[in-house]
């Protein structure tokens, strides 16, 4: 069969739509993301606000969502942009085009962190596991400083595109693999880790809130923010991997076992995050609550070494400690791969749209995300910017696919030749949250955040581009990638 025909490709059960979607959502926004923005964003008295807000947003914004992309996709049975110009008119099809590159611009730093899980995957597997914490420091300084990033750079981008190469149908069977050894993997550490003296202390800081905090938008921003980034809401990964839906897939039931199963191997590996870190440095070396929390808040710029450093000394103080870290890097090599080929997919499925063959754009897809990956390879700092950017970009994201929806039809996406028997009703709550919480909370959340960026929280950084956390960096990429795509989409209907 010609690889373009892989248009036409089905998932071949339930289940492996099911496991290929919790692919998309379980990755390393979870086992990566997850922990460090917690860290980052926890009060003195606990991290216990984020998880409520985030909790909050799972069910007004990103299940609700994740239905919509699963409708879209299965209407249309096309990629992201095809789907906004069929659903919207092809004036509209920029908007596609900016959800299209907000996943595509993630997919290119990504890629570098699924590098440097295989790299430690290769370094538990040969090397002793470090002792302490200065060694683990080590071991990630000088990867950091070496040219491995590189190296496993390019080694994750090819074996991604090798794993959809075929379509569906290598996806399907990849994701058959990758998923069931990754929830393993992760149970097994888990158990170990909430057994290890002073990990009580780390878990109970976890889940306990600061109510105060509730009150501040910059927690509600990066909850919703987080939630978007680890179940894969308003990404356009679910609309394109619903296209190779069979109707009698159900998208209601499949969003909810889907955005809750994610939302809790987040908490699974925040639990085995804060354990760790606190039986290590407080347990172990008399840190005070305030002295780990530092500690964890500067692993690396916004905490984005927190895994890779702690997790080692965690399987340090295991029995059978260097298989389970073998295993556990490699299953977050596992997670980070299934996430991945969906954003390639994505991609690739925007390019076959438009009347690229499959092969090419394949190769198309390769080149760019190696070399536009390479600034964050070099650096992170700009990692991070990204990461900031276009994680906030994802709130841009879904409020227009909320507008897709709204503008092509609530009522029609609840058709009968969209519903599946078996599967749960899209009531009037789905109805509300698509026409008023999501594009109102969206628009809301963001202007609220530069306002109080400009006149509280940075007013002497917010209007400097060069600062990765600024208002302006944000505005800037966001501005110019827009204003391409609705040159382009006027000049060329994209």
């Amino acid at each position: 069969m010609p690889l373009d025909q892989s248009v036409h490709q089905r998932f071949s059960s339930r289940a492996g739509l099911l496991l290929s979607a919790l692919g998309i959502a379980v990755g390393t926004g979870n086992i990566w993301r997850f922990p460090r923005i917690a860290a980052q964003n926890g009060g003195d008295e606990g991290a216990g606000a984020l998880i409520i807000a985030w909790i909050i947003f799972l069910f007004l914004w990103s299940i609700p969502l994740i239905i919509a992309e699963y409708f879209i996709g299965k209407k249309h049975r096309s990629g992201v942009i095809s789907s906004f110009a069929k659903g919207m008119g092809q004036r509209f099809a920029w908007m596609g085009a900016f959800v299209a590159f907000v996943a595509t611009a993630i997919s290119f730093f990504y890629a570098i962190i699924v590098g440097w899980a295989l790299y430690y995957f290769f370094q538990m597997l040969v090397n002793p596991l470090p002792s302490d914490s200065t060694a683990s420091l080590a071991l990630w300084d000088n990867f950091q400083d070496g040219y491995f990033p590189f190296l496993t750079h390019i080694i994750v981008v090819i074996v991604g595109i090798l794993a959809i190469s075929r379509g569906v149908k290598s996806i399907e069977k990849v994701n058959k693999i990758l998923i069931p050894t990754l929830i393993v993997i992760i149970l097994i550490a888990v158990i170990r880790a909430i057994t290890l003296p002073g990990a009580g202390d780390g878990i109970a800081y976890l889940f306990r809130p600061q109510w105060s905090q509730l009150k501040d938008p910059n927690i509600w921003l990066q909850a919703l923010t987080q939630n978007a980034w680890d179940t894969g809401a308003g990404w356009g990964l679910f609309l394109t991997y619903a296209a190779y839906m069979k109707m009698e897939h159900g998208s209601v039931k499949n969003a909810f076992i889907t955005g809750i199963g994610n939302n809790v191997i987040s908490l699974l590996m925040a639990i085995m995050i804060f354990g760790t870190v606190f039986s290590v440095m407080q347990a172990g070396m008399g840190y005070s609550d305030g002295e780990v929390l530092e500690v964890m808040r500067n692993s690396g710029p916004a905490s984005t070494g927190l895994t890779f450093i702690w997790l080692p000394q965690l399987f340090g103080m295991m029995s059978f400690g260097k298989p389970l870290a073998v295993l556990f890097f490699l299953g977050l090599a596992f997670a980070g791969f299934s996430s991945l080929i969906s954003m390639f997919e994505l991609t690739t499925r925007v390019l076959v749209d438009k009347g690229v063959k499959r092969k090419k754009a394949l190769w198309i897809v390769v080149g760019a995300a190696y070399v536009l990956g390479i600034p964050s390879a070099m650096s992170l700092d700009i990692l991070a910017n990204q990461d900031f950017v276009w994680g906030l970009g994802l709130i841009i994201s879904g409020v227009f696919i909320a507008i897709h929806a709204l503008k092509y039809g609530l009522d029609k996406f609840k058709s009968s030749d969209l519903l599946a028997e078996t599967d749960w009703k899209a009531g009037k709550w789905w109805e509300l949250l698509l026409r008023y919480f999501i594009p109102l909370a969206g628009t809301i959340l963001l202007l609220w955040w530069m306002y109080l960026s400009a006149t509280e929280f940075a007013p002497d950084n917010w209007y400097n581009p060069l600062n990765p956390y600024s208002v302006m960096t944000c505005v800037l990429q966001w501005g110019v990638v827009s204003a391409l795509f609705i040159y382009y989409n006027r000049k060329y209907s994209l």
